[in-house]
């Protein structure tokens, strides 16, 4: 059998929400429906594993999806536990590299906790505010959001050398998030409430559902 990636299209969309959910349920990664696949299928690539009669099964999908003019991120990273050990993670990680490139995108990013499986693949760890337009397009609607634990790396798809790096203007930045705006959502994302008559818990998600 022969693993091919690809992108998604219409009749993936149900088992590749179940995928995804699988994962959300387990508090994993965040819920998808249909119609918000749909909406975006474009955006959208599948690993499918496929047999000599040209019958596929979804192995794995990921998405890309545009923060700003210049940055993207890897979201729903997901493979199912039959591509486990193979591979297929990473191989959807390139080719939305791949896909951020031809989409003239400079910056890719993701939040993870598997921070070192991003590394292998030329991300570089960063600070989660320097990709802020995500926060305010989707993790304050996570119910982790004040207990956030996920580590945001980034990866430069276009050449520049680390001198003039500091003197650019940070390609993550919005010029409609101004400072004053951002301050108080970013006390908020580091605010952790603290019960007296409850043990702490320390919880964490992942944007990759598998690999």
């Amino acid at each position: 059998m022969t693993v091919v990636i690809r992108q998604a299209q219409e009749e993936d969309v149900p088992e590749l929400v179940e995928l995804i959910n699988g994962f959300a349920a387990r508090n994993l990664m965040l819920l998808r429906t249909p119609e918000a696949v749909l909406k975006s299928l474009p955006d959208w690539l599948v690993a499918v594993e496929r047999d000599e009669n040209d019958h596929e099964a979804l192995l794995g999908c990921g998405a890309l999806v545009a923060l700003t003019s210049e940055l993207a991120e890897v979201r729903s990273l997901a493979v199912h536990e039959r591509g486990h050990g193979r591979g297929i993670g990473s191989t959807i990680v390139e080719n939305l590299v791949a896909l951020a490139k031809a989409r003239e995108f400079s910056q890719i990013c993701a939040l993870t906790l598997r921070e070192g499986f991003f590394q292998r693949l030329g991300f570089e760890i960063v600070d989660r505010w320097s990709i802020s337009p995500k926060l305010w397009q989707e993790c304050i609607y996570c119910p982790k959001f004040h207990r956030c634990d996920e580590v945001a790396v980034l990866k430069y798809l276009t050449a520049r050398g680390k001198e003039d790096e500091a003197e650019r203007r940070p390609v993550a930045g919005n010029p409609l998030l101004k400072w004053q705006s951002w301050q108080p959502l970013k006390l908020a994302y580091s605010y952790k409430p603290i019960h007296l008559d409850e043990p702490t818990q320390v919880g964490g998600s992942t944007r990759l559902g598998g690999e």
